[in-house]
């Protein structure tokens, strides 16, 4: 939809270019640009995954023989043999015979100018093309077309609508068009060569107990191919919500190191919550969520386990709620001994997610100052997760290695880091909120859980990793003569911290702890109930991989 600014420019560009019709042709400035429009699909027990995104080219099978069919018109594309994949690519000017009617709206010597209304058109639903004209030397643009014979009502009542979506004036005309138009197209090829165009997205459906292929990953549902708000193609699964679970469980808890079913249950229900409260998040680009830690790790058919599938079957439907809404559920590796307040690490302040201890009624610490202090001299056992890995850590850092990742942080040089300050700290979990680098070049800042990429760990192979968590003390070290030589970090934990400790709750589940108070326990207040998500119109986050302006490896 234009803005009331824009459709006024615009109809003043098509007032005079439409106007001049195929003689000299007035230069309008470049239309407004549109993306593909994509109207929200109520949800009905389906969730869209992109499992391939941002793509130039998007290949797509199944294991047994199969039609490529275009959506909405079932029409027949071409076809494959079992395992084969067909390549669906974009092309913005694909020759295609027709004879009905077109409403022109300007010949443009721009081509630019053509690409931007046909694709304007098109987003706002009125089937567009064009075609070049030699003799006047610009492109004609089409927005909308009718079938012949001419209906001059039906015409006059189409061509309002499209002037009412500002593409248009009342200059525009319409066209018995007899010849090939250009328009922009899906074009799915074989391995053969042979191919076929289509308007809406090319996709494979197959019988329950076969699976197609997205990028030579196995999938249960459909395959889909989709022109996003970027330009770019995405390779979606069409798979009813159950089985998207059957492949993001096993992904997220393993089964085989974790089997504790009541703990898999718990997942379960995390996950069907995040799917069903994100319905939408990435619709801009056709589909509800990704296939990555950005949601949730989803694998295909291809990961799921018997374990994770009895979870999910066990808990159909169920998700968590808190007044009657979807909860934020949020999850992560282990805790340390204490999740953390959500407003400690993120943005928010949800009543159901506050810091609990990670251990069971009687064998907690204290206090979070024993907690801190049991980081630098571990022996606690009484936590739910005191067995894990991650539960308590320490790295330590030369000063060279420090000026390097407090450098690449800053981005720029900022030669001996002089001091580390933990500014601030939660009062309920020990985590620090605010740290503070002081450093030969100036002093610098991070707060909540982007303090763990602001003072990376460097690992066994000398690349600056992730910070397990913010949970964590810091001790400067030094030489026999007092001078500074590093600094050295005791923590706690791994990810975030708040919500649900994945493996506290596998420590619960050990102790015969259902899933009902594995979730209870870590999102404060919630009911489980049986409730359906409903689908936004959501705008994809903008994820960009810039040129890091310093780097500390090569200064």
């Amino acid at each position: 939809m234009h803005s009331p600014r824009s459709r006024i420019a615009l109809f003043a560009l098509l007032a005079a270019a439409a106007a001049c019709a195929d003689g000299t042709p007035t230069q309008p400035s470049a239309a407004p640009s549109a993306g593909p429009s994509h109207a929200v699909e109520p949800y009905t027990g389906r969730i869209r995954i992109g499992t391939v995104t941002g793509a130039a080219s998007v290949k797509i099978g199944a294991t047994v023989a199969y039609d490529v069919r275009e959506k909405g018109s079932n029409a027949y594309l071409v076809s494959g043999l079992a395992n084969e994949q067909v390549t669906v690519t974009w092309n913005s000017g694909v020759s295609v015979p027709t004879n009905n009617r077109r409403l022109q709206v300007v010949c443009t010597t721009s081509a630019t100018d053509r690409d931007q209304r046909v694709a304007a058109g098109n987003a706002a639903g009125f089937p567009s093309a064009w075609e070049y004209v030699s003799s006047a030397s610009c492109w004609r643009v089409y927005i909308g077309e009718r079938p012949l014979p001419i209906d001059a009502a039906a015409e006059s009542t189409y061509k309002q609508n499209v002037i009412n979506a500002g593409l248009a004036t009342s200059a525009a005309l319409w066209k018995t068009v007899t010849t090939p138009v250009n328009e922009p197209r899906y074009v799915t090829t074989k391995s053969t060569g042979t191919s076929a165009s289509s308007r809406a997205q090319p996709r494979i459906t197959v019988a329950s107990t076969a699976r197609v292929l997205i990028g030579g990953v196995q999938y249960r549902g459909i395959a889909e191919v989709m022109r996003g708000a970027s330009g770019t193609l995405a390779g979606i699964n069409d798979v009813p919500m159950e089985e998207y679970l059957y492949g993001v469980v096993p992904r997220e808890l393993g089964p085989v190191q974790y089997p504790e079913a009541e703990a898999q249950k718990a997942q379960a229900v995390a996950a069907r919550t995040y799917a069903a409260g994100n319905l939408g998040k990435h619709w801009n680009n056709g589909y509800d969520l990704v296939a990555t830690v950005q949601d949730q790790v989803y694998g295909g058919s291809a990961a799921e386990h018997s374990i994770s599938t009895a979870a999910v079957n066990a808990t159909t439907g169920i998700v968590a709620t808190y007044n009657g809404n979807l909860i934020n559920a949020l999850f992560y590796a282990t805790s340390g001994g204490k999740t953390s307040n959500v407003e400690d690490v993120f943005t928010g302040t949800d009543a159901y997610l506050r810091s609990v201890w990670d251990a069971p009624p009687g064998q907690e610490l204290p206090s979070v100052s024993a907690l801190l202090t049991d980081l630098r001299t571990p022996a606690w056992t009484g936590g739910y997760a005191t067995w894990h890995g991650f539960h308590r850590w320490n790295y330590t850092w030369t000063m060279a290695q420090m000026s390097c990742v407090v450098g690449d942080f800053a981005n720029q040089p900022v030669g001996n880091v002089t001091a580390i300050n933990v500014l601030s700290r939660s009062g309920t979990s020990g985590r620090a909120t605010q740290v503070q680098f002081v450093t030969d070049a100036g002093t610098f800042t991070e707060t909540g859980t982007a303090i763990r990429a602001a003072m990376p760990y460097i690992n066994s192979s000398g690349v600056p990793t992730l910070l397990p968590s913010t949970l964590f003390v810091v001790e400067r070290l030094t030489n026999s003569s007092g001078a500074l030589t590093g600094y050295r970090v005791y923590g706690g934990g791994n990810g975030h911290g708040a919500g649900m400790a994945q493996t506290g709750a596998v420590g619960m589940a050990r102790a015969g702890h259902t899933y009902q108070q594995i979730l209870q326990k870590y999102y404060t207040g919630i009911v489980l109930q049986v409730k359906a998500g409903t689908r936004r119109d959501g705008i994809s986050p903008i994820i960009t991989t810039a040129t890091d302006p310093y780097d500390c490896t090569s200064a």
